[in-house]
């Protein structure tokens, strides 16, 4: 059955491991069709629904897809999980706090920068052939780079953090690969992962970041890959904190063939220090925007890594769009030299929005979670009826299952343009809506 590879197991689980395990090792290819469930259960001698168990566990983790009368199949492209359907329409006059957006007052005007820019491009036209990677802002992200304790490495420019995720991604694990990924996290992340054709496995994060049990746990079920968010963790606020980076690399170090990805977006508004994990496996990545500090239309980042990393997605990005635009990247340049944004007191405005929450709803029983960044995650008991109640009283959320795979349910606030007179009317309305107070506040 299927050319020469057998599909083995007993159980739904083995079912689907088999299954994964042919598609990783590219024994099944995209687009190849799987036997019907009555036919495979009756050659492994197993109740057919055993094998549609296993068939719904592989559609649920993006390996195949089914079609009706037509069958199931290995998925033969990628696609999303539609969290992005999962937020709220923001009628007229209701508050916003679900965006995720920083505080258009905290970003620096751009004109300034561009226009210099723009002066150097119209004296230094850029042409084919050029370096892809400005020089100065080669030297500049080096710099930054070493102060913070990340290891030395080469260094590429791509689209922005999830443009580099996607790529270091792409260049070293294959279809049904499993990967770490933080539980509660990005939800663009949850959907990027599927979409490659890849398997997440939720690591629980708290306050200080991903769990070191959780990690092993991962890692020894068969992971290949770990994604981490340094800092400003969306959408909890978590930081990896000394403590917790010192437990990770232990685990990593155990696992020397993980790829590690990290994502540092929260550089230059947090005021706390980064903790790297990079340096304890042989494949590694850190990533940095310039998103939330100067725009969410700047898309840019930063990539170092080791060099098969960086080698391989500098090759893979010559394929499609070439390189990232150098006028951007000597706009950004312009904007680090000149000091566009003081890092400290923006990291200092979102510490005080999120304590004047955080504090408002411990006084009213509620605990909430926000070490950094401009969210504060609030667990719930009852997610949908939570945030329709918030609505119905002029404020609107962020559904936590956007954001979540196996945790228990909550919201995500975005507090960056919350002002102090807010504060105490919101925490009003959150306790008010979310009913009784859940006894933990992460899974």
């Amino acid at each position: 059955m299927l050319g020469e590879y057998p599909i083995q197991g007993s159980g739904a689980a083995e079912i689907a491991a088999s299954v994964e395990r042919a598609v990783g090792a590219g024994e099944l290819t995209p687009g190849q069709l799987l036997p019907p469930m009555r036919e495979l259960a009756e050659a492994l001698g197993v109740n057919p629904n055993t094998v549609a168990a296993a068939y719904r566990t592989l559609r649920e983790r993006g390996v195949i897809e089914t079609a009706g009368r037509r069958g199931s199949r290995v998925r033969p492209r990628p696609a999303t999980t539609g969290r992005e359907d999962l937020r709220v329409e923001v009628p007229a006059g209701v508050r916003d706090l679900s965006s995720g957006n920083p505080d258009p007052a905290l970003l620096p005007p751009l004109a300034p920068a561009f226009a210099a820019a723009a002066a150097d491009a119209d004296r230094h036209p850029v042409l084919y052939g050029a370096d892809p990677v400005d020089a100065d802002l080669a030297r500049l992200a080096r710099a930054a780079f070493a102060a913070d304790g990340v290891p030395e490495g080469p260094l590429t420019v791509t689209s922005g953090s999830l443009d580099a995720v996607e790529r270091v991604l792409s260049v070293h694990l294959r279809p049904g690969d499993a990967v770490a990924v933080e539980d509660p996290g990005w939800g663009r992340t949850l959907d990027l992962v599927p979409a490659l054709g890849l398997r997440p496995v939720p690591v629980g994060v708290d306050d200080d970041g991903p769990r070191a049990e959780d990690l092993r746990r991962a890692l020894e079920s068969g992971a290949r890959a770990l994604l981490v968010t340094d800092r400003a963790q969306n959408p909890t606020g978590a930081s990896v904190s000394a403590t917790r980076a010192r437990a990770l690399r232990a685990v990593l170090r155990d696992h020397p063939e993980t790829l590690l990805v990290e994502d540092d977006h929260g550089h230059g508004i947090v005021d706390l220090p980064l903790h790297p994990l990079a340096g304890v496996t042989h494949h590694w990545a850190l990533v940095r925007s310039v998103a939330k500090a100067y725009g969410p239309d700047l898309r840019l980042a930063v990539l170092t890594g080791d060099p098969v990393t960086v080698d391989r997605v500098r090759g893979r990005q010559r394929l499609g769009p070439g390189w990232v635009s150098l006028l951007l990247q000597r706009a950004v340049v312009r904007l680090w030299t000149d000091d566009a944004v003081d890092g400290a007191e923006v990291a200092g405005a979102y510490g005080v929005r999120r304590d004047l929450l955080i504090d408002a709803l411990a006084r009213r029983g509620v605990a909430a979670h926000g070490r950094s960044g401009f969210n504060v995650w609030v667990p719930v008991r009852d997610e949908t009826a939570t945030v329709a109640r918030l609505l119905h009283a002029g404020w609107a959320v962020s559904p936590g299952a956007r954001y979540r795979l196996g945790t228990p349910p909550g919201i995500r606030v975005t507090v960056s343009t919350l002002t102090p007179a807010e504060a105490d009317p919101l925490a009003d309305a959150i306790a008010a809506a979310m009913g009784p107070v859940p006894a933990r506040a992460y899974s």
